[in-house]
């Protein structure tokens, strides 16, 4: 499995956002300026952080992005299932019901299953908080993901 670049951004802009919380809607150009990553990069991954339900939107002069819930409560997860899609290591287990013809005799099924499992609960029990308190000690916001 390899992350796209698309995942590690957003997750970059959603700490950046964590980070900035008390400071209401944040513009993607503050946002791409402290993480130096292109706005129009930013602007493409903010249409799959909406639809997941992880960002608000404001628009007008007092416009921008928050987080939609909180720091504590969106693990890394959330954010790559939003922007990666389905974190399966192989085809037949991106769906709830398996359709593969062979998954009954499937001598290595079991292997996948258990990389699926432990990818899902290591993404999922780290949140944007436990990351902010893991680098509290890291000066700046340059976040190496």
């Amino acid at each position: 499995m390899k992350i796209s670049t698309k995942g590690r951004y957003a997750l970059r802009m959603l700490l950046d956002l964590s980070m900035h919380q008390e400071e209401g809607y944040i513009s993607l150009k503050e946002i791409a300026e402290r993480q130096q990553i292109s706005k129009k990069y930013l602007e493409q991954i903010v249409p799959m952080l909406n639809k997941g339900g992880i960002l608000r939107t404001n628009r007008g002069n007092k416009g921008g992005y928050m987080l939609a819930k909180s720091a504590d409560s969106l693990t890394v997860g959330d954010v790559l299932r939003a922007t990666e899609g389905s974190l399966a290591p192989v085809t037949c287990l991106e769906y709830d019901t398996n359709d593969c013809p062979r998954a009954d005799e499937c001598a290595t099924l079991y292997v996948w299953k258990g990389l699926y499992k432990a990818v899902h609960e290591y993404l999922d029990s780290i949140t944007l908080q436990d990351i902010l308190n893991h680098n509290a000690g890291v000066d700046g916001n340059d976040y190496c993901i």
